[in-house]
C-alpha cells in the first residue's frame, strides 16, 4: 500500500481530513476530525517504511503487540494510547479495523438527551 491509498482507506467519513500540520514538512499526514480536531491516524516513513500511529485502548494495544509483529509501541507518541502499525506488514482488513477503532477513541462524544 501506498500513501494515497493509506490516505484514502484513513478517510472513513465526511466528518473527516487530511492535512500536514508540521511546517517545512509534506511527508508526514494527519487525518482528523472536522468536528473536533482530534487525529486518529498519523502517517509517516520510519526508516523507509510506511507507518501510522492510531489511538487504541490500552488493553486491547497489549494483546494487539503480542498477535501482530506489525503493531508495536507509538513511535513519537504517548506509549500507553496509541500504537504504530507497520502498514505493509498487516493485512488491509486488519487495518481498516483498527483505523475504525482510532477514529471512534477520538471522536466528539454524544449526548444522549432523554426526556422524562
Amino acid at each position: 500500500m501506498n500513501k494515497e491509498n493509506l490516505i484514502k482507506l484513513s478517510l472513513i467519513s465526511k466528518d473527516t481530513q487530511a492535512d500536514c500540520p508540521f511546517k517545512d514538512d509534506d511527508e508526514t499526514t494527519v487525518i482528523r476530525h472536522t468536528d473536533n480536531n482530534k487525529w486518529f491516524v498519523l502517517i509517516y516513513k520510519l526508516e523507509g517504511r510506511l507507518c501510522v500511529n492510531l489511538k487504541c485502548n490500552p488493553d486491547l494495544a497489549a494483546v494487539l503487540k503480542d498477535e501482530y509483529p506489525a503493531i508495536t509501541s507509538a513511535w513519537h507518541m504517548n506509549k500507553k494510547h496509541w500504537i504504530k502499525v507497520d502498514v505493509n506488514n498487516i493485512d488491509k482488513k486488519a487495518l481498516s479495523k483498527l483505523i475504525k477503532i482510532s477514529y471512534d477513541l477520538t471522536a466528539s462524544k454524544r449526548k444522549d438527551y432523554k426526556l422524562k
